[in-house]
């Protein structure tokens, strides 16, 4: 009779733990959106957890400072985007590039470029998002390296792969003001067509 007890609590358990993942993900997703739609001034924790539709208290229990909720929230939307790269079928380097691009034209960019302009004021802020840029910029470095099958033993090719993801970087700023799909269309074209003869 006694192995029938323990049966019990994880089961009992199993719906709470997955309410808290799931108020825990609201509230990153919260958290970018506001990020992206009102800067760093306007995206509070109440307001964040407002649009989650969970109470203050809630939210500091997953994230018990701004710093951490906003730091967290892109660094899980990052990630997300990082898997959807490493799930991508092998393609053509026009569609990688392109792929590639949308990283800096979605959501995502908005708010991590909010997050860089408040880090540049908010010393507190400044360590996290530094370790959080570089953290993230390694991982898609390292998967655009093996979508467009580069050789990075090859003089160059490092360097090629990392202009690409600048270049990427720039057209995501020029999109905040203005749609610029047709020129960006454009411009990921002739990158292709540079990355076929840098790359072999």
């Amino acid at each position: 009779m006694g192995a029938v007890t323990p049966s019990g609590p994880p089961a009992a358990k199993a719906p709470k733990q997955d309410r808290s993942r799931a108020t825990r993900q609201r509230l990153l997703e919260a958290a970018v959106a506001c990020l992206a739609e009102h800067g760093w001034a306007g995206s509070t924790v109440s307001v964040v957890a407002e649009r989650a539709g969970v109470s203050r208290g809630a939210a500091q229990h997953h994230f018990p400072t701004r710093e951490d909720l906003f730091t967290g929230a892109v660094e899980y939307v990052a990630e997300e985007r990082s898997a959807a790269l490493r799930a991508l079928p092998v393609q053509g380097r026009a569609e990688v590039v392109a792929a590639l691009v949308d990283l800096y034209t979605g959501p995502l960019f908005r708010a991590a470029l909010q997050l860089w302009v408040a880090a540049s004021n908010e010393p507190q802020l400044r360590p996290r998002v530094t370790e959080l840029e570089a953290r993230v910029g390694r991982e898609t470095h390292r998967i655009a390296v093996g979508l467009l099958r580069a050789d990075e033993t090859r003089p160059g090719v490092r360097e090629t792969v990392q202009g690409l993801l600048d270049m990427a970087r720039g057209l995501g700023l020029a999109n905040l003001l203005t749609d610029d799909a047709a020129r960006r269309a454009r411009v990921v074209a002739q990158w292709a067509a540079l990355l076929d003869d840098a790359l072999g």
